[in-house]
């Protein structure tokens, strides 16, 4: 198949993809408003997607894919859109992934998150979580809120990332980004070395194993603003997997750090946005907040996390909100289909059940 990188970029560009895969025996395929669609009708061959590889990938790059299986990296387009790439091996393939990158910052409010996270990026101290599945914005939040603080407070901020995604300039704060593989060789490493560089906001770009997210924990105990994400959906579940990531003998008293350092944690997914005609156009977010209050720092140091549910409910002058909620507001408003609500809800008998009362009982 005679065809350029180039020439697959500019499509996805053009297109408003945010993933475009590569895979032999498959044409190109590009995911847009969350579907995945074919770019051509003729299918890439294995000497094509090894070419295509090669094409964007350095000779150190192939090489970690031949050692590991994969390799990660950021690159840019002429037009100077970015894209994170993830070249990987599959059935003894070359393949690729690579993601979009958004050029310009989405403001807090464009992203739709409330004005209690805004709150959260001026406290002095403590653990700030965005958490969700791959794909579902984190990292587009996390820079949105980045920019808040680099324009709002003059504070020194260090990002660990792997692989940079967005870049930031300084504005009135100090912006340091260490991209793990070619400035520091892991996260944990990387916190550990930042604690002695003065920094007032600790960004970790992903809390994928035990050293980090004890690390983490570390750096928000001695004083520090930290922001991280985890794979996981939920408040709950968000604090379970922390917790579980440590021994048995250690589970209490990282319960009793949480309790004392965990700020909020922001859980989001993302979903096909309807617009006035019902069409799909776009992707909108919705959200799960959960901010540390008396009662949430008890649920969780007393291991009752199944308890915290029930706190988001009734926590809405602290500025909480459970994922149905906002699902529901998000369906009233027109903005996404029934079929969405009920398939990304986390009780759907309660959302349906809701709606019949709202519709008189009918």
């Amino acid at each position: 198949m005679d065809i350029s990188m180039h020439d697959l970029l500019q499509a996805t560009i053009d297109e408003g993809g945010s993933d475009l895969h590569i895979r032999a025996y498959m044409p190109p395929e590009l995911r847009v408003h969350g579907e995945l669609l074919p770019l051509s009708d003729e299918a890439l061959s294995e000497e094509d997607t090894y070419a295509l590889c090669k094409e964007i990938a350095s000779e150190k790059q192939m090489e970690e894919v031949e050692r590991n299986g994969g390799a990660d990296f950021a690159l840019a387009h002429p037009d100077g859109t970015r894209f994170r790439v993830s070249i990987f091996k599959e059935r003894k393939r070359y393949g690729m992934v690579l993601r979009q990158i958004p050029s310009k910052l989405l403001t807090m409010e464009q992203l739709g998150l409330p004005p209690v996270v805004k709150e959260l990026l001026f406290k002095p101290r403590g653990l700030i979580l965005v958490t969700g599945p791959t794909g579902s914005g984190k990292s587009t939040t996390l820079a949105s809120m980045l920019d808040v603080i680099n324009h709002e407070r003059g504070v020194h901020i260090i990002t660990i990332e792997d692989p940079i995604e967005f870049y930031h300039n300084s504005a009135k704060s100090l912006i340091t980004q260490r991209e793990v593989g070619d400035d520091v060789p892991s996260f944990a490493e990387a916190i550990r070395r930042a604690l002695r560089q003065d920094p007032d906001v600790i960004l970790v770009g992903e809390m994928r194993d035990l050293e980090t997210i004890s690390a983490a924990i570390t750096a928000a105990e001695t004083g520090h603003l930290v922001f991280g994400t985890l794979h996981t959906t939920g408040a709950a579940e968000t604090v379970d997997r922390i917790v579980d990531a440590f021994p048995t003998n250690q589970q209490e008293q990282v319960r009793t750090q949480l309790a004392a350092g965990l700020q909020a944690v922001i859980s989001q997914i993302l979903l096909p946005k309807l617009d006035e005609n019902g069409e799909v156009h776009g992707r909108i977010a919705a959200f799960e907040i959960m901010t540390s209050t008396d009662a949430i720092r008890s649920r969780i140091r007393d291991n009752k996390t199944n308890m915290i549910k029930s706190d988001l409910q009734t926590g809405a002058k602290f500025g909480m909100m459970t994922l149905d909620a906002c699902l529901l507001n998000h369906y009233r408003d027109g903005l996404i289909s029934y079929e969405e609500l009920i398939t990304k809800s986390q009780d759907p008998d309660s959302v349906v059940q809701k709606l019949k009362e709202e519709m008189g009982g009918k």
